[in-house]
């Protein structure tokens, strides 16, 4: 996988998050990551079509899904992940891979993103297929805030 196609997803992401929450997120160790693999307990997913096509999985843990939530809806508490939370999980998620989408296009790569599928449960095990999968994880004072799976091929 090229880098040329990670880099996208970092500066998206990181954008993002600062916009939405006023924190930008540090980068922590990008790895390739074995499939199948155990995922945190919400999760957002995202399928990509074009020039490169594969799916992107955003996994938050519960409490920093509640703490990211509580940040987009304007610093109000948050004590559950209901429907309102899970839409502003789901749109955060939505918005990183718009941004994500317009920056490889920026580079010449076009693609096209699915609209964003919640999960939300115990022990969830992510199978991605015959793909490798890049991990990025993004951390918020040496807590991990959140990780993008992202497993793509060129077509």
């Amino acid at each position: 996988m090229k880098v040329e196609y990670i880099n996208p997803f970092i500066e998206a992401s990181q954008s993002v998050i600062m916009m939405m929450t006023g924190n930008k997120p540090e980068l922590g160790q990008v790895y390739l990551r074995k499939s199948p693999f155990e995922s945190e307990n919400v999760v957002v997913i995202v399928g990509l079509t074009g020039a490169i096509r594969g799916q992107v999985v955003i996994a938050f843990t519960k409490e920093s899904a509640i703490k990211i939530a509580s940040a987009m809806m304007g610093g109000m508490p948050v004590t559950e992940l209901d429907e309102m939370s899970k839409s502003a999980i789901a749109e955060l998620a939505n918005m990183i891979m718009g941004n994500t989408a317009t920056l490889l296009a920026n580079r010449g790569i076009g693609i096209e993103i699915t609209p964003p599928s919640l999960l939300h449960g115990e022990k969830m095990i992510i199978t991605p297929g015959n793909m490798k999968t890049i991990t990025i994880p993004l951390k918020d004072n040496d807590d991990k805030l959140l990780e993008i799976d992202v497993s793509i091929e060129e077509k």
